[in-house]
């Protein structure tokens, strides 16, 4: 006879079915469903890509007449309303499911724990909480933007030992190793866009797009991420790399006719928050990924706009005359920016230091 499982053990696997989907599903939240009777898994699913079944269709779709009286497990609260797809919270009701154990509620105000009353109301036994700090990782960029406009915000930042990002030249190609670079893949694919300035696009002629994933081969269902060039002197050339895919690429600056003429979205002059609030609310990006120069990491940095710092260090020294990854001036030890490092990883032959902003004060 197999083991029993707990429902901690049942979310794993929905939680791992929501893992499966995050190059594919932005700007919607990826989301896993299993069904579960009788100790055994009867149905599975994962949010398809936009205008696709919600994960809980699929896992029904697979249990069939099996769902009356089985278990859904979700890693985020069941719709509430038609949108796309009609809401999954009736589509459980109608299957007959009993109990359904929920791992994050969803702060979006049409489903704000509409979906759970719907079950309740329906004779449904409801459980929330279960893997919810997994789920939450899972989506952070959704949730967020969700329940404040803004979107999350992850800075990358590679240097060298002595706190270096490039030469005096400003060539930076390469300071870490491979490994390194292809975990920063991993970045650009949950990312709705990444954001870069005018100064390392002239340096590097980089694209900034999903070329390669760690054991993703087929990249077709990747959603690529937008690019985004703060250009506020109108100096981006036309045959820049970047503009190979003129409709991924966005430019904020002065407009120019020759861009509109390729297809690139052109963003007017702003600040950085104003700018981080129209791609939530107006183009539905949640997920930023700023990879750029001392310059902007420095002025997102201290406009605290940063939800997570991505820091790769490699074990090598450029010299004093090489250019420093913060380019900030204090006076005082008041000034300072706290971190509070929640990760520590070795990629290949470089350190990656995941951080999130510390609420610490001296």
């Amino acid at each position: 006879m197999s083991e029993t499982k707990s429902d901690q053990d049942w979310m794993q696997f929905a939680l791992t079915e929501a893992a499966s989907a995050v190059y594919r599903t932005r700007p919607n939240p990826a989301v896993g469903c299993v069904i579960v009777k009788n100790n055994q898994i009867i149905g599975r699913g994962a949010t398809a890509p936009v205008g696709g079944p919600h994960a809980e269709v699929f896992a029904l779709r697979q249990a069939g007449e099996q769902a009356r009286g089985a278990t859904a497990y979700v890693t985020l609260e069941p719709c509430a309303h038609y949108g796309r797809t009609p809401p999954c919270a009736k589509g459980l009701v109608e299957a007959g499911i009993a109990r359904v154990v929920i791992a994050c509620a969803d702060p979006n105000p049409l489903v704000a724990g509409k979906g759970v009353q719907i079950l309740k109301d329906a004779g449904i036994e409801v459980v929330q909480g279960i893997g919810e700090a997994q789920a939450a990782a899972q989506n952070r960029g959704f949730l967020k933007a969700i329940a404040t406009g803004m979107p999350y915000v992850r800075l990358k930042i590679a240097s060298s030992l002595d706190g270096r990002t490039a030469m005096a030249s400003g060539e930076s190609k390469w300071i870490t190793g491979a490994e390194a670079r292809l975990d920063v893949q991993h970045w650009r694919a949950i990312s709705g866009v990444v954001i870069t300035g005018i100064e390392t696009v002239l340096a590097d002629d980089c694209q900034l797009n999903v070329r390669q994933l760690k054991d993703t081969e087929d990249l077709s269902g990747v959603v690529q991420p937008k690019r985004l060039v703060l250009d506020r002197q109108g100096r981006l050339p036309l045959n820049a790399k970047i503009l190979m895919q003129p409709e991924m690429v966005m430019v904020m600056g002065p407009f120019r006719q020759e861009l509109a003429d390729l297809g690139v979205t052109q963003l007017s002059v702003q600040p950085l928050n104003t700018l981080l609030q129209s791609l939530s609310q107006q183009y539905q990006i949640y997920d930023v990924l700023v990879e750029a120069g001392a310059t902007l990491s420095t002025a997102f940095l201290q406009e605290k706009l940063v939800d997570e710092l991505i820091s790769y260090v490699a074990p090598v020294f450029l010299g004093r005359s090489a250019r420093a990854m913060f380019n900030a001036e204090f006076d005082r030890m008041a000034e300072q920016l706290r971190f509070k490092l929640v990760d520590i990883a070795q990629v290949g032959n470089d350190i990656r230091l995941m951080l999130i902003p510390s609420q610490e004060t001296l």
